[in-house]
Order: structure tokens, then sequence, then C-alpha cells
């Protein structure tokens, strides 16, 4: 997971959000094509959560609510675009029913509340979590690391390995004979450079600043 930074909600939605009876449920579809464009943009092609690639079509990202939107949750929050977020498909498929074992992210999540926001610069979530070498994601606050597991299941195997290659790919090149300059590496990997960022970017944007700190020792 990395920090979101959110623009201005989509004047689409801001348009639909001020008509009578607007509801997310009755979203029109070009409305909603319109926030998944944006939250692509904002979140650079990767899921809010796990940081696989997301895209702006129904086939290609989910569109969370971070604090639900439940009837008995914060229904008055369902068209607030700074609850909104770019989720994948958390193991589902449309129109296929998977274990329930297999999802993770928003599919997992439901209508769970979490005690972080991946939106929240004053309090980054980069400076809360931390991965192991094993493609592991944890916490050291008790609350987020339950959240991170019971709630959106950030560790299934699938994503765990899939972290664990990305890792292993960036130091096979190390192994390689090619040194790596961590401060201008970063801007590849931490959001530093436009355009989408690679598939489960932080854990190596994790090795890298790793390695800035022990050579700043």
């Amino acid at each position: 997971m990395r920090t979101i930074i959110k623009g201005r909600e989509p004047k689409a939605l801001e348009t639909y959000r001020l008509s009578p009876g607007a509801t997310f449920s009755n979203l029109p579809k070009e409305v909603k094509k319109q926030i998944r464009i944006q939250l692509v943009e904002e979140q650079r092609g990767l899921c809010c959560y796990c940081q696989s690639r997301i895209r702006a079509d129904r086939n290609g990202l989910k569109i969370e609510h971070w604090q639900s939107q439940s009837e008995d949750k914060f229904p008055e929050r369902q068209l607030d675009y700074t609850n909104l977020l770019g989720a994948c498909l958390g193991g589902q498929k449309h129109g296929k029913k998977s274990p329930r074992q297999t999802h993770h992210c928003d599919t997992a999540k439901d209508d769970a509340d979490i005690c972080f926001s991946v939106c929240d610069p004053a309090h980054p979530i980069e400076r809360k979590i931390r991965f192991l070498g094993n493609g592991t994601i944890k916490a050291e606050d008790v609350a987020i690391d339950e959240a991170l597991n019971a709630v959106l299941n950030l560790n299934l195997p699938l994503l765990v390995n899939n972290r664990r290659a990305v890792l292993e790919a960036f130091q096979q090149r190390l192994q390689k004979g090619r040194r790596v300059d961590p401060a201008r590496e970063l801007p590849k990997w931490d959001g530093g450079k436009p355009g989408e960022l690679p598939e489960f970017a932080q854990v190596v944007v994790y090795w890298l600043r790793k390695k800035q700190a022990r050579v700043a020792v």
C-alpha cells in the first residue's frame, strides 16, 4: 500500500451528486466511467490495497467505499469522492463464484471497517507497514496487522508470492553486477516519476529505503 493523494471529484460525479435522489446504486454508466478513470490515474494504475494492476473498466476495477455505504454504516458517504477508491476484483470474476478464502482487498473487506486510511498524507500508511523478504506484509500496530490479515487478507499466498517475485526480480539485477543507487531508483517505484507504477511497487520501495538507511548510518 502507498498513500493516495485524492484529487477533486470528477465534474460528472459532482453534477450527479447534487441531483435529487442521487444514490451510488443508481450511478449512471458515464459517471461511473469518469470515476474509474480518475481513480486509476490517482492510484497510478494500482489497487488501493494489494497494488495489483487495475484498469478503468468494470472487469478491471471495483469502486471501493473506504467507509461502507451500507444503511447502518455511512450511507451519507456513498457519493463522497474522498471516500472512493479503486480496488482490484479481489479474487472474484464477474458472473462467477469463487471460494471466500481466495478473496482479498475490497472483496474480502465487504462492509467491515479498517482502522487506517490509505488517503491520509498526515499519517502515511507506508510508515506503518513493512515487508519481509518472503513477501509477507506486517505491521507492528496490532489493530493494523489484524486489518491486513483478517479483513483485507493481504497475506493470501497468491499475493505473498507476487510480492516476493517482484522483489527477487529486482534483486537479481544486483546479482548481475548492476549497482543500484536508491536515490535514482526510487522515483521509478514510489511515484516520483509520472505514469503507471509497477505492480506491487511498495515492496521494492521498502527495500530501497532500508538500503538508504543503512548507507546513511
